[in-house]
This record gives C-alpha cells, structure tokens and sequence, in this order.
C-alpha cells in the first residue's frame, strides 16, 4: 500500500525524526528496487540523453518527439489543446501542481485529459524553487520539506484515480534542479525528467513586461532554427509548453500547436507518448 503524506509525516511538528525514519524505512527499499530497474532497463536498452542525473532527451538515433505541458495556476489554454492532440491523435503528457490539481475550476479538465488516455504526473504540490537561481548547487530547502512536497502532489492525485506506481515521471517546478533533487526523488521511487534544451518552446510563459519576453512565432521559429543546425534535429526531443500563462500573455503559443504537430509529422517525426519516448513501453 503506497505510503500518503498524512500517514507517513502526521501533524505534529516534533515527530519529523519519526517521519524521516519511517520513510526511509518503508519507503528506501521499494524505492531503490524500483530505481534500480528503471536504470537496469534504460542503460541497457535505451539512449536517453541525462543532465544533473534528470533525463532530458530520449534516443536521439530514432526520430520521435513527445510533447509535455505543465500547469500550475493557469489552464486557459487545456480545452484547445485537448481538442488539437484529439483531433490529430497524438498522446501527450501533462505534469501539474497539487494545486492545481485540487483546483475545483480544473477537475473536468483533469479528467477529460485521462479519459483520453494522456499521462498525467507531479509538478510539486506548491511549486517550489529547489535551488538559487545564483548558485545551482544551493539548495532551497531539505529532503523532508521536498518529499513531503512531492508526496502530497501525489496524495493530490489520487483523486482521480492517479497511482504512484503507474506515474514514475516527475517534472520539477521551474523546470530546475540538480544532481541531489534528482537522487531524491529516485529515492522516492520516482523518475525526474525536464525539457530538450534549444528551443524556447518553455519561455511560452513570459510577458510583455518581462525582459525575457519571446513572442510565440519566435519560439516557433526556435524550434525549427534548430531541427535545421543540428545533425540528430529534434530526434529524442520533449518539447515542453504550458497548459495556461494567465491574461497578461496574450499572444498565446499553443494556439501554434495545430501548425507545429502538422509540421513536425510532415518533417517525418513520430509525436510519441513519453513512456514510449524514454523506453518504458
């Protein structure tokens, strides 16, 4: 029976000792097995591509993408992208907060993107900044604070019928982490992976305002700017954009998403699911 939040970390503060024992003990076991299975299988039969010990790209030998939304306060865009991946049968995965998960404004959302058969996984419950943006290796916070976190993301979703076992993908918020993050949340049982860097396909978030501000036909620009400079294109990539960016951004980049799927399978790419990407078929 897979260990929830509540069970494993109760309510009294002076009982964290207790809480980090108990889950090293119930939980280290199955999470190193499970760890190690998933390396045994990826490093003998798969070329994922790995940064701060996250995957990042799948085999760049094999011409596949798969395509990745995350969401934590915003979903205006969940219903026109539902209908475009439906329209043109491909599969996506989306990673979203405990937060917004528990959003009562997105639960039929949530459970259409299910009912079609789309991977949905963790992106933090409260999507907290792991490290400084300064200094990488500075970490923000501890590894109870952070897998009470991840944990409660996943109590979040059991909701909707969402179990531990059958999501090991974890995308971290911010879409930033390092090496300890990443051993972590393999200790827990879970898989990081982030975005195929090269594009701009994850800045679709920025505003007007901000002086990283990226219109959406320069990140469809990006994408392509890419595919063309590089020998292996965008072979192994996930492309990672967000389900909603709020009304300050109105020029919204998954509006793009019907030219970018019809482009990419006439450039000849397979748009995969993501098990199918990393090799977990």
């Amino acid at each position: 029976m897979p260990i929830g939040p509540r069970r494993l970390f109760g309510t009294n503060p002076k009982g964290k000792k207790q809480a980090l024992s108990l889950m090293k003990t119930k939980r280290t076991f199955l999470g190193l097995f499970m760890a190690f299975l998933l390396s045994f299988y990826q490093e003998s039969f798969c070329q994922n591509q790995y940064l701060y010990d996250g995957i990042v790209r799948g085999d760049k030998s094999k011409k596949q993408v798969s395509l990745v939304l995350t969401g934590h306060e915003f979903a205006e865009g969940g219903w026109d992208i539902l209908k475009t991946l439906e329209k043109n049968k491909v599969k996506a995965s989306f990673f979203f907060t405990g937060d917004f998960y528990r959003n009562h404004e997105f639960e039929k959302l949530i459970k259409a993107i299910k009912y079609h058969g789309h991977f949905l996984g963790a992106h933090s419950d409260k999507h907290l900044l792991y490290c400084s943006w300064e200094d990488r290796s500075q970490l923000l916070l501890d590894r109870y604070t952070f897998s009470k976190d991840l944990l409660d993301n996943y109590e979040e979703m059991k909701r909707f019928g969402i179990e531990q076992e059958n999501t090991i993908y974890f995308l971290p918020p911010y879409e930033y982490y390092n090496e300890r993050i990443s051993e972590w949340t393999t200790k827990l049982g879970f898989q990081l992976i982030n975005f195929s860097s090269g594009t701009r396909t994850q800045a679709d978030y920025t505003e007007p305002s901000m002086s990283n501000y990226i219109s959406s036909k320069e990140i469809y620009e990006s994408i392509w700017e890419y595919e063309e400079k590089n020998p292996e294109g965008l072979n192994g990539f996930i492309l990672l954009m967000h389900v909603g960016v709020g009304e300050k951004r109105t020029d919204k980049f998954y509006n793009c998403l019907p030219q970018l799927i019809d482009r990419l399978k006439k450039s000849g790419y397979q748009i995969v699911p993501l098990e199918t990407l990393l090799g977990k078929q």
